[in-house]
C-alpha cells in the first residue's frame, strides 16, 4: 500500500516543470519549517508539552484518526497547488494551533518508537527531556547538506504523508470507530464556501437550446444561470438543493469540495491519480 502510494507522487513530481516543482519545493520547505518550529516550541516548554500531551491523551483512537486525517489533507495540497486543474480546495484542512501542536508531537513519538521501542517505556514526566534530545538530533543532521537539496526537503514530506494515509485508509475500513466516513455511493454534500465561489453567468444560447439537466427544461436566454467548474449550466433554484445533498455535477459528476475530510482526502487523492494517468499517457 506505502509502495503504490509512493510511487504516484513520485510519478506525480516527475512530470512537473520545473518551476512548478522549485515552487512546490518551497512551498513544502515552509510547511516543514512551519511544523518543525511547533515541534521544537511544545518540546521545550514544560507547560506547553504538559498541555499538548494531556490534549492528546484526551483524544479517543476516532478523534486521533480525525486529527491525522486532517493533518494529511493539509499535506496533500500542496501537490496539487500547481497544477492547471479545477481542483478546488475546502476549508477542511485548516487546524488550530493547539491540534497541529497534538499532530506533530503524535507524529513524532510514532516515528520515535518505531526507531527505539524501549525509549516510551520510561515514566511520562521524562519524555519532554528524551524528545527534545531526539529533536536536537535530527535538525543537526538536517543541518549537514542534505536539505539543502530538493530530494532531502521532498523526501520527509513523503515519508510522513504516505504513512498518514496508510493509517488513515486502514481505520476507514473499521466502521466501528464511528469516523462517519461513508462507503462507495454515499453522498456528501459540497462545502458551503464552494458552492459560494460558483459563477453565476447569463445564458447565450448561441450554440442551440441550453437545457438543464436537473428539470429537463429549457434556460431561458438572457437570464443568469449557474456555471460549474466543469462548465455545465444549471437553474440556480435547481443546483442548490442539489449540492445541499450531493458535492458533484449532475451532468458529469466532477466533484465540488466538501467539509468532510475523509471525502475529501479521496477526491483530492482521485484528482492526483488520474492527472497523473492523464500526464503519463
Amino acid at each position: 500500500m506505502e509502495e503504490e502510494s509512493t510511487t504516484i507522487i513520485m510519478t506525480s513530481l516527475s512530470i512537473l516543470s520545473t518551476s512548478h516543482l522549485t515552487n512546490l519545493t518551497h512551498t513544502i520547505l515552509s510547511i516543514s519549517h512551519h511544523h518543525r518550529r511547533r515541534l521544537a516550541a511544545v518540546l521545550s516548554s514544560p507547560t506547553l508539552f504538559s498541555l499538548t500531551l494531556r490534549h492528546l491523551l484526551s483524544l479517543s483512537l476516532p478523534q486521533k484518526t480525525l486529527l491525522i486525517a486532517t493533518h494529511l489533507l493539509s499535506l496533500l495540497h500542496p501537490l496539487l497547488l500547481h497544477r492547471n486543474h479545477h481542483t478546488l480546495h475546502s476549508s477542511s484542512a485548516k487546524m488550530k494551533l493547539r491540534d497541529l501542536d497534538a499532530v506533530v508531537l503524535l507524529l513524532f513519538l510514532c516515528e520515535t518508537h518505531q526507531l527505539d521501542p524501549d525509549v516510551l517505556e520510561s515514566p511520562a514526566d521524562n519524555w519532554r527531556e528524551i524528545l527534545g534530545n531526539m529533536c536536537s538530533d535530527n535538525m543537526l543532521n538536517n543541518i549537514s547538506g542534505l536539505w539543502t537539496c530538493d530530494a532531502g526537503i521532498l523526501m520527509p514530506y513523503i515519508e510522513t504523508l504516505v504513512r498518514c494515509k496508510r493509517f488513515v485508509d486502514i481505520m476507514r475500513n473499521h466502521n466501528h470507530l464511528g469516523l462517519g466516513v461513508g462507503k462507495e455511493g454515499y453522498d456528501i454534500p459540497a462545502a458551503r464556501a464552494a458552492v459560494v465561489a460558483l459563477r453565476a453567468v447569463e445564458v447565450s444560447n448561441v450554440a442551440g437550446e441550453v437545457e438543464c439537466v436537473i428539470c429537463k427544461e429549457e434556460m431561458i436566454k438572457g437570464r443568469d444561470v449557474c456555471e460549474m467548474p466543469c462548465q455545465h449550466l444549471f437553474h440556480w433554484k435547481c443546483i442548490l438543493p442539489w449540492l445541499s445533498k450531493k458535492n458533484t455535477c449532475p451532468f458529469c459528476r466532477f466533484q465540488l469540495p466538501t467539509d468532510d475530510v475523509f471525502s475529501e482526502i479521496q477526491r483530492l487523492w482521485e484528482i492526483l491519480v488520474k492527472t497523473t494517468e492523464l500526464d503519463v499517457a
